[in-house]
């Protein structure tokens, strides 16, 4: 099965302006992003953004990035206009993953995408462990509910996305990687967005709310995102 990934980007973040392009051992974070994708080796890999300044220095940096446009309301739907506008033949899967994860977990990548092809699902996602019980309150750190434990099923629907909870049962932290069949993505973006979705600022739930169901792999890490200055020299840190 073919596989692309594509990683929509852009630079106008309402918590820190600019991200993809805070530099971070001298590269940006977005070719950091770039680099591990392409590290995973599942398939090609190309950037989506509205910005000239990201796609000049994911191609300066050897990268492949595409202009797409400043009208969409989520990055699943700069996804599916990148995968229009390159045409590549043949793809079976695409990947959307998120271009403020420098620090994401490549054997992740890899698992999330053997599942799919294994299981031979529509929509499949990542989910960690939470080392922190104060997680649950945090309304930043999005939650996944699974139907069954990953000691039953090794690749679990989810039950819903939530940001606040005091459940701990089947509780994990969401990481915001996505890979689509070819066909659900195009059906997803079909749909309007669900009351859910816009309450919640979650667009995983769009599919949830059109019965598309969300398979669930557990995650090595949880990778650290950058939404805030003090995320940004966390991960400077570490990294």
């Amino acid at each position: 099965m073919k596989t692309l990934i594509i990683i929509p980007s852009r630079m106008a973040a309402s918590r820190l302006p600019g991200k993809p392009l805070l530099k971070i051992n001298d590269l940006s974070i977005i070719s950091h992003v770039f680099r591990k994708a392409q590290d995973a080796n599942i398939g090609e890999v190309v950037v989506a953004t509205e910005d000239q300044e990201i796609v000049d220095d994911v191609v300066k940096n050897g990268g492949r990035a595409i202009l797409t446009s400043r009208n969409h309301k989520t990055g699943t739907d700069r996804v599916y206009e990148a995968v229009q506008k390159l045409e590549i033949k043949g793809v079976d899967l695409v990947m959307n993953l998120q271009g403020d994860e420098p620090a994401i977990n490549i054997e992740d990548i890899v698992k999330l995408n053997k599942k799919m092809i294994i299981n031979e699902s529509k929509l499949g996602t990542l989910a960690s462990k939470s080392k922190n019980l104060k997680d649950l309150e945090n309304k930043n750190i999005v939650k996944v509910i699974i139907k069954k434990d990953f000691n039953k099923d090794q690749f679990p629907e989810a039950e819903n996305f939530i940001r606040k909870t005091k459940k701990t049962k089947n509780i994990y932290n969401h990481i915001g990687v996505y890979c689509y069949s070819t066909q659900t993505l195009e059906k997803f973006v079909k749909f309007n967005q669900s009351k859910n979705e816009i309450k919640n600022k979650l667009e995983q739930l769009r599919a949830l709310d059109n019965d598309i169901s969300i398979n669930v792999a557990l995650a090595k890490s949880s990778p650290i995102g950058v939404d805030t200055e003090e995320d940004y020299l966390a991960l400077k840190k570490i990294m």
